[in-house]
């Protein structure tokens, strides 16, 4: 399986499928654009998480009910929902480990401002909040405490940012999903060129990231 083999069965496109794939194909989409993106994207806000997670529930019940049964149809049936099932879980602990990285590494970024906190799950903020906070009270113990008060702030933003950002200005991978007009900084000169459908651009994320939340462009 190569990639367009990938990009295919996550089309977004296609809908005429049963639910299930659906929040798998959803899913795959999700984790493929987290993994790909230098900063935190928006937690998923159309419940997909949590269709994700009943459907993880029902297999898991349903591979305790079959466990047991020495029928050979059975076991290769359980066989079967058990690989669909670990397939779910390895998608959903990737993406987390994937957002929970980049909390880790600039959390005093992602909890600044009310639109970067709205991009994190209700978990995820108290994660974050939480975290900062030990944080901050082992730099205390450990030598803030030894500094004047007015030095003892990490969010510091006067002079030099103490804050620190992802990296917008990195490369990121973005398949266009219809025709349209793609635009891109260079280090010489600034570019644009006409896109077509299924087209793979290599683009500065500041430059993508416009076409990847209008629907123009996913991540790959």
């Amino acid at each position: 399986m190569d990639i367009d083999d990938i990009l295919r069965e996550v089309d977004p496109t296609f809908h005429a499928v049963p639910q299930e794939k659906r929040n798998l194909q959803e899913l795959t989409r999700a984790w493929i654009a987290e993994r790909s993106a230098p900063e935190l994207l928006p937690w998923p806000a159309d419940g997909l998480f949590e269709r994700v997670n009943d459907s993880i529930k029902r297999q898991i019940e349903k591979v305790e009910e079959m466990t047991g049964d020495m029928d050979p149809k059975t076991n290769f049936a359980l066989i079967v929902i058990q690989t669909e099932l670990e397939r779910f879980k390895y998608l959903v602990r990737s993406y987390l480990r994937a957002r929970i990285s980049k909390i880790d590494r600039h959390t005093l970024h992602y909890l600044s401002t009310d639109a970067l906190r709205s991009r994190l799950s209700e978990m995820e903020l108290a994660y974050a909040t939480r975290h900062q906070a030990l944080l901050h009270n082992h730099y205390l113990s450990s030598f803030l405490s030894s500094f004047p008060s007015a030095l003892q702030n990490l969010n510091d933003s006067a002079g030099i940012n103490m804050v620190e950002t992802p990296d917008l200005e990195s490369a990121v991978f973005i398949r266009l999903l219809k025709d349209t007009l793609v635009e891109g900084r260079g280090v010489d000169s600034d570019g644009a060129m006409d896109g077509r459908e299924s087209d793979i651009v290599i683009l500065r994320w500041a430059d993508a990231k416009s076409l990847v939340e209008n629907g123009s462009a996913e991540l790959v």
